[in-house]
C-alpha cells in the first residue's frame, strides 16, 4: 500500500505525518521558524520515517498562497503577516529535497476536506471549516472538493460589526485592523485584555465577546453559502465554553428568518467541533498527496 506524507504548515507550528489516514497517522510537531531551517527540519522526519517508501507529499499551509499552477508563483506563501515567509517557495523547496510530487492547498481548505471524508461532515454535501487560533482561516468544501476561486477563501478577513463603545480595541490585523481576525484570533485576545487566552478563567468577559465576533461571521456565512454543517476548530476554541455561546448568538442573530431545524432545535449538530481534533490539517494534506497520487495511477 502506497504511503504518504503530510504538512500542516501552520504560522505557529509545523505538524509533519506520514500515513494514509486517521489509524495509521504518524506524527512530528515542531515550532515554525525560519522557513530555512523549518524545511529542513521537516525533510529531516520525512526522509528518516518516510524514506523510499513515500508516494507523495501534500502541504496544507498557512496563507495567502498561490494555488494557481499556471501562475511564475504557484507554490508560494505570498502576503503573509510572517514577514519572513512572505514570497517563500514552500512546493519548491519540498519538492527539491525530497523529490516527490506534491499536492498544495490551504490548511483550511485541507482540514475541511478532511473532515469530509473521515470526520464530522462525512454525512453533508456542504461545509465551512474555520479554524482560530494565531490567526483565523476557514475553508468550504462543495461535494468533496475544496472552493477555490481568484485566490481561495478568506474567511478570517471578513468584516464583522464592531462596537467601539463596547470594545474599544481597534485590531490586531497588520492589513484590516478590526477584521475577523484582528478581533477574535489568539493574538487579538492577547493584545486586548494583556494576557494569552490559555489564561483567562472561564467568567471572563472575553468569552463573550469572542463568542459574539465569531457568531456574527458564521451568521454571515450561513446567509451567503448555506453550508449543511460548520466545523469550528484551532487552539481557541479548545474552550468548551465558547460553543454553547456562539450557538446562543447565531439563534439570536438570524432571529428565525432562515426556518431550519439546522439552525434551532438542531444547532449542537450544525455547529460543531472538529472530529479529528488537532490532525485535521496534516490528515487533509496526507489526503491530498493520495487523491494525487491515485490520480496518476489512472492516468498511466
Amino acid at each position: 500500500m502506497a504511503l504518504f506524507g503530510g504538512i500542516e504548515a501552520g504560522g505557529t507550528k509545523f505538524v509533519c505525518g506520514i500515513g494514509t489516514r486517521p489509524n495509521d497517522l504518524e506524527v512530528h510537531a515542531f515550532p515554525t521558524v525560519g522557513p530555512v531551517e523549518t524545511v529542513k527540519q521537516a525533510v529531516q522526519f520525512f526522509q528518516v520515517k518516510g524514506g523510499a517508501k513515500l508516494a507523495g507529499l501534500g502541504i496544507a499551509s498557512f496563507g495567502p498562497i498561490d494555488l494557481d499552477r499556471t501562475s511564475g508563483t504557484y507554490g508560494y506563501i505570498t502576503t503573509t503577516p510572517k514577514t519572513a515567509w512572505r514570497n517563500f517557495d514552500l512546493v519548491g523547496s519540498l519538492s527539491k529535497e525530497l523529490a516527490l510530487p506534491v499536492a498544495y492547498e490551504t490548511d483550511v481548505n485541507a482540514a475541511a476536506l478532511a473532515e469530509a471524508e473521515w470526520g464530522v461532515s462525512r454525512d453533508v454535501e456542504n461545509s465551512v471549516y474555520i479554524t482560530v487560533g494565531t490567526g483565523i482561516g476557514g475553508g468550504v468544501v462543495v461535494k468533496g472538493e475544496a472552493v477555490h476561486g481568484l485566490l481561495h477563501p478568506e474567511i478570517g478577513h471578513i468584516r464583522v460589526a464592531h462596537d467601539l463603545d463596547k470594545d474599544p480595541f481597534t485590531g490586531s490585523c497588520q492589513f484590516h485592523g478590526d477584521c475577523l481576525e484582528g478581533l477574535a484570533s489568539a493574538p487579538a485576545l492577547s493584545q486586548r485584555w494583556g494576557r494569552p487566552p490559555e489564561s483567562l478563567p472561564v467568567t471572563h468577559p472575553a468569552w463573550e465577546l469572542e463568542a459574539h465576533y465569531l457568531a456574527s461571521a458564521i451568521a454571515i456565512l450561513v446567509y451567503t453559502l448555506s453550508p449543511h454543517r460548520i466545523i469550528l476548530g484551532g487552539g481557541v476554541m479548545q474552550h468548551d465554553r465558547l460553543f454553547p455561546m456562539i450557538r446562543r448568538n447565531v439563534e439570536h442573530f438570524m432571529n428565525g428568518y432562515i426556518a431550519k431545524p439546522q439552525l434551532r432545535e438542531e444547532i449542537d449538530r450544525y455547529i460543531v467541533p472538529a472530529g479529528l481534533g488537532r490532525h485535521s490539517g496534516v490528515l487533509g494534506a496526507i489526503l491530498l498527496a493520495g487523491r494525487g497520487y491515485h490520480r496518476r495511477d489512472a492516468q498511466d
